[in-house]
């Protein structure tokens, strides 16, 4: 990471009560830092994922996994450097422990002074086994979280780009993720 918000984003990201991660924005995308949110939501400590891409939570530990069509489109076009600066999907993840998650994936882009996409930043919550006013919660923490984290990256050149998208329906967010999770838990082989 680079020395000069290294302190600040390990600060901030100590400090979060929402599960976040950040990953370079380079070719594979690989993790520099997870908070202990991140551990506790998917038993993954900060040695088993830094240097490693994300995509890692798509396949369990003995290789189940979700299809994930739509979130893997929108991942995709996200990414690319024209893409939107912000995206927010629900996907399938897996737990360390092999458990299956609808995970309420949020990540936007880190921009440096030159304009280049520096890092990608980005919040993962279970939304398959949560409430509507749990996920209100947690939608307030995270515009909590990217109103801080704005103006701690600007003093050292760096933009948050997008805002959060506000969930039209948590209800049927939610009712969606626990469809999702339970067709996934009844076509397992395991």
């Amino acid at each position: 990471m680079d020395h000069e918000i290294e302190r600040p984003l390990t600060e901030f990201f100590k400090n979060s009560s929402i599960a976040l991660a950040l990953a370079r924005a380079d070719s594979d995308n690989h993790l520099v830092l997870v908070n202990e949110q991140f551990t506790q939501l998917t038993g993954y400590e900060n040695a088993d994922v830094v240097g490693k891409n994300c995509r890692l939570l798509q396949t369990s530990p003995r290789g189940l996994h979700a299809e994930n069509t739509e979130a893997k489109a929108k991942i995709h076009s996200f990414l690319k450097p024209d893409g939107p600066a912000t995206v927010r999907t629900p996907i399938v993840n897996f737990r360390k422990d092999e458990q299956a998650f609808v995970n309420l994936l949020f990540m936007s882009k880190l921009t440096g002074a030159a304009g280049k996409i520096s890092y990608i930043f980005a919040s993962q919550f279970d939304v398959s086994r949560t409430h509507p006013d749990l996920l209100q919660a947690y939608d307030v923490a995270l515009g909590d979280a990217l109103s801080r984290l704005k103006p701690l990256l600007h003093g050292h050149n760096v933009l948050i780009e997008g805002t959060l998208a506000t969930i039209a329906n948590s209800t049927t967010t939610i009712a969606q993720a626990k469809l999702t999770l339970a067709e996934l838990e009844t076509n397992s082989p395991y």
